[in-house]
């Protein structure tokens, strides 16, 4: 049976898919990962990781009208935690001269961490506990608050390529299937920002509705502000390098 381990780093870049963007790669920042990984065969690996990327949405940037009018934000940081399977489709193996690149795919289960962040003025401001959409409060009081610890399902597809005796390195997408719409703090109604300023404040109350149309604040009221049928998702890719870690030597039998 053939073993080896290896560990390694991501440099790549983050995004996300949702109710403040709809194109893939756009607005894509800059990530870091790092793993460890079992190769249990030729074709089968188990790895564990860390990433840390940043995510964010504009409506300001859209095409679409009703995303203009809209015209929220949001950007908040992605810190997640994921142990994954690999499968090669061909044999494989770092430092090998015949088994010297493969395509894969990859699944796996993650946690994550975020907390979506709003554009005010010249500030950054938290969302989740001005409860944007009244979650919590009288004007949505069946709305939980959402969490900003979820799970998340890492799949994916790459291709490696090994350089040298212990150096490989390849390009990886994985998307993340995540549990929740609230990536960006949007997903369902707009609430009147008056009531929502005796409850949570007038930050609160600003953030809730930032269009810039005429009349459109008092016209939105019980109006949906996102998409509560679809569920938020994010994005890591970019370029793997790892790093083969020596096996230490068998000792000899002893003969009595």
């Amino acid at each position: 049976q053939y073993f080896s381990h290896d560990v390694g780093v991501l440099l790549g870049a983050s995004y996300y898919i949702g109710d403040l963007n709809s194109s893939h790669f756009a607005m894509s920042q800059p990530a870091l990962g790092v793993f460890y990984r079992f190769n249990y065969s030729y074709r089968v690996s188990f790895m564990a990781g860390f990433n840390y990327g940043s995510i964010q949405g504009d409506d300001s940037q859209s095409n679409n009208p009703d995303q203009l009018e809209r015209n929220l934000n949001f950007k908040t940081n992605i810190m997640e935690l994921s142990a994954r399977t690999e499968f090669n489709f061909w044999e494989y193996r770092t430092g090998h001269n015949k088994y010297v690149f493969a395509p894969y795919i990859f699944l796996g289960l993650g946690a994550f961490h975020f907390d979506p962040q709003g554009h005010l003025g010249n500030q950054w401001i938290s969302l989740r506990d001005l409860s944007t959409e009244g979650q919590k409060t009288p004007l949505n009081p069946t709305q939980k608050k959402y969490l900003l610890t979820q799970f998340c399902i890492p799949f994916g597809i790459g291709f490696k390529l090994t350089v040298s005796n212990q150096i490989g390195i390849g390009i990886e997408w994985g998307p993340r299937k995540t549990f929740t719409d609230y990536l960006d703090d949007v997903s369902g109604k707009y609430v009147d920002p008056g009531k929502l300023a005796i409850y949570k404040g007038g930050t609160a109350a600003v953030l809730s509705n930032t269009s810039k149309k005429p009349g459109a604040i008092a016209d939105d009221i019980g109006k949906l502000r996102g998409n509560p049928g679809t569920k938020d998702w994010y994005f890591y890719y970019g370029l793997v390098i790892s790093f083969k870690l020596k096996a230490k030597p068998k000792e000899c039998a002893r003969a009595f």
